[in-house]
């Protein structure tokens, strides 16, 4: 299975835009509410991504795991903790998880790379 993730979050971004036009106050209150559960605290926000990846695992949601997968990567996230994230998304999901976490380690290496060759 390979599926385009940098173009499809490029995609969605695009998608968004119209769902933050027609429903403006709810993206705002919405986008608040990302900040704040974002926000460094007792976890730092590399932390976070890293638990957004893997509940974007376990309810097997595609943009979201592009999503995080990038965020994971721009905050500094390693393959080695997206592998022992998935590991527990797995192991809350069981078997589509496993499925959702292949495609969470493809997207996370398909960035890397676009990072990597920028």
């Amino acid at each position: 299975m390979y599926k385009d993730w940098p173009g499809m979050t490029e995609a969605m971004s695009g998608t968004l835009k119209e769902v933050r036009a027609g429903a403006p106050e709810v993206m705002r209150a919405f986008g608040g509410l990302a900040r704040a559960a974002l926000a460094p605290g007792a976890l730092d926000t590399r932390t976070k991504e890293l638990v957004a990846l893997a509940i974007s695992v376990a309810t097997r949601c595609d943009a979201c795991v592009g999503f995080h997968a990038e965020a994971a990567l721009r905050q500094g996230a390693t393959r080695e903790q997206v592998m022992e994230t998935v590991g527990m998304a797995i192991y809350m999901g069981a078997g589509p998880s496993v499925m959702y976490a292949a495609q969470a380690v493809e997207a996370f290496d398909q960035f890397a790379q676009r990072t990597a060759a920028a």
